[in-house]
């Protein structure tokens, strides 16, 4: 991703966040990630992150979805100290639909990203509204995507090591590039 892309992504997540009534520090909103998984199409497949707080024992961070967009599936493998990340997701604006492992909901709500399809191999459906949450135990297979609104999602979870995720889809980077 050029800085081109990343400035007017930044600027679409920021005004993602104001409309779910999160306040950022002028610090934080540059801090802003901007992750499109090393694929190039951020708006089918990525996701915006500011991250508050990430010491050895908890992380704190909010999760910006643009319309329909879906953060691709992987896991929290176990780490040196730990069983790997354990996740609460907690819905602040808009619709997420979580899909984790578990018996497959028929007719599911959303679909992976087209011609994507074969990196996607978990569809137990769980529909977030504001103010719903679920919890994420280590090492289980998920992605999410957002409704038509988008969405933001406070994530709270033990130690966030991104570069450590597992993703099913090998063509993915999780660290973003950005290019002049």
């Amino acid at each position: 991703m050029n800085i081109e892309e990343y400035n007017k992504y930044r600027n679409i997540i920021l005004e993602t966040l104001d409309k779910a009534n999160i306040i950022l520090t002028d610090e934080e909103k540059e801090k802003i990630e901007v992750a499109d998984f090393g694929l190039g199409k951020f708006e089918e497949t990525g996701l915006g992150a500011i991250t508050y707080v990430n010491t050895d024992n908890v992380c704190a961070k909010e999760m910006v979805l643009l319309p329909n967009q879906t953060c691709p599936e992987h896991l929290h493998p176990p780490r040196e100290k730990d069983q790997g990340k354990e996740e609460t997701f907690r819905c602040r604006y808009g619709t997420v639909y979580l899909y984790v492992e578990g018996p497959k909901t028929e007719n599911p709500k959303v679909t992976p990203p087209k011609g994507d399809e074969e990196y996607y191999t978990v569809y137990h459906e769980i529909v977030l509204k504001p103010g719903e949450q679920h919890t994420l135990y280590p090492s289980t297979l998920h992605w999410f995507k957002a409704g038509k609104e988008g969405a933001v999602v406070s994530e709270f979870s033990t130690k966030s090591t991104d570069e450590s995720d597992v993703f099913t889809d090998p063509r993915i980077k999780r660290i973003p590039e950005i290019t002049e």
